[in-house]
């Protein structure tokens, strides 16, 4: 791991302060990005007005949100009520304490050498994974806690969706911790020198990227906030700076699923090939590896605000069938082809990274085949003969419900007559001859 022994208390409290700049500037930047990059999808504008291009726009978005006024629902419980959105930023903030941003750097117009990267530990990946579980206990208590249905039903929504795709999430991960050996993000990102990890974790990488848009609630798996359903979801009773906080919570997770995307698939703070060749190396080292973290980076950002503009919301149980019954089968068996191959690498020697491949194509198609067969449906029976109803039986005259069926009319398949001065049937009473016989 990185060598941390260098750096005082005060190494920390500033590295902690510029990460937490860093995330917020993000967020302003992140939403002016998603506004211009859908607007350009859509072909209009976008925010043009305030600052150039339109950059200030998020700022005044943030002004707007602060002097809101501030509503709390008189039937909330306001101690979590309040708590929760604190709870969603205070984890989304804690993940990018063990991402390693770049290697050894020098301070400016300082002698102070320490790495890029405010801490590492053995099992920092788990660490990721326990504060972006965390993180849904701020949307849960904060649906529960405002008293009303919508939220609630938000708050249910999304606790299934994190189960779901959380263990699909971290199944994509273990063949990373089988292919390194650690769990450390520092010895991940020094395990890809030679290549990516992306290339022969392939799909591994691709199960994480569909599971990092559901584990954030982004289109097309924002069903917790489903605007057509639920109003705003968790969200609906929130507003002013409570409101803003599940907002910047939000955006923040994606920046955090797509800095470990980055670190654990693409290299991390290393130089794409071509550029990683340059002077023997000379690109991987000082402050330029940030400049390639922050671009693969945002290449992740991007493709949120692409997949955003480009798909439809799912169906909640397509949503759930995709989680259970495609990603999670799909996550475990790649999981025993990746430590199949990896163990007889270990004890034989034999390079079988080919037949893994093979094995893995021959369970996906397995896989695809068993989704592709239709399910056998019971053959279908006649329905039962529905039973005559008396609309008189109460003595007063009632509608019939669906399945049941009115006598047959006594009037039925008799001629109708001319007109309404056309003289009766000859087999049908008169109004006068009924009359006569009610007198009798």
């Amino acid at each position: 791991m990185v060598d941390f022994s260098n750096d005082t208390i005060w190494t920390y409290v500033v590295k902690a302060v510029l990460i937490i700049v860093f995330l917020l500037t993000s967020v302003l930047v992140a939403i002016w990005f998603e506004r211009k990059v859908v607007a350009r999808m859509q072909v209009r504008p976008g925010p043009n007005v305030h600052g150039p291009f339109g950059l200030l726009q998020s700022l005044a978005d943030a002004m707007k949100l602060l002097l809101k006024e501030d509503i709390t629902v008189r039937a909330a419980d306001k101690f979590v009520y309040l708590l929760a959105p604190m709870i969603s930023v205070f984890c989304s903030l804690l993940v990018f304490a063990v991402i390693p941003l770049g290697p050894q750097v020098t301070i400016p117009f300082t002698d102070i050498s320490t790495p890029a990267q405010l801490t590492d530990f053995p099992v920092a990946v788990l660490y990721i994974l326990a504060c972006a579980s965390l993180g849904v206990y701020g949307i849960v208590l904060g649906g529960w806690a405002s008293g009303s249905t919508y939220p609630l039903l938000g708050a249910v929504r999304s606790t299934a969706q994190v189960i779901s795709y959380e263990l699909a999430m971290g199944l994509s991960l273990v063949s990373v911790f089988i292919m390194v050996g650690s769990m450390s993000t520092s010895e991940i990102v020094a395990h890809q020198q030679d290549y990516w990890l992306m290339l022969p974790l392939l799909p591994a990488f691709v199960i994480y990227v569909i599971s990092m848009i559901g584990e954030t609630n982004r289109l097309p798996f924002d069903l917790p906030e489903a605007e057509g359903e639920l109003v705003s979801g968790y969200m609906t009773e929130y507003s002013s700076m409570k409101f803003a906080w599940f907002f910047l919570a939000e955006y923040i997770n994606m920046i955090n699923v797509s800095a470990i995307a980055t670190t654990l698939f693409l290299g991390g703070w290393r130089a794409p090939w071509p550029l990683s060749a340059v002077g023997d190396g000379m690109l991987n080292e000082g402050w330029w590896p940030i400049l390639w973290f922050l671009a693969k980076m945002w290449g992740f950002m991007f493709l949120f605000v692409w997949i955003r503009g480009t798909l439809l919301r799912l169906r909640y149980d397509q949503f759930m069938k995709f989680g259970w019954k495609v990603l999670i089968p799909f996550a475990l068996g790649w999981i025993v082809c990746v430590a199949v191959v990896r163990g007889v690498r270990e004890f034989q020697g034999w390079d079988l990274q080919a037949v893994g491949i093979a094995i893995f194509v021959v369970a996906a198609v397995t896989l695809l085949v068993v989704q592709l067969i239709p399910e056998r449906t019971p053959e279908p029976t006649a329905p039962p003969e529905p039973e005559a109803f008396d609309a008189f039986a109460g003595g007063y005259p009632v509608p019939p419900l669906p399945g049941q069926r009115l006598p047959a009319s006594p009037r039925a398949g008799r001629p109708a007559r001319a007109g309404i001065g056309a003289a009766p049937a000859p087999d049908e009473p008169t109004a006068h001859a009924g009359k006569e016989a009610h007198d009798e």
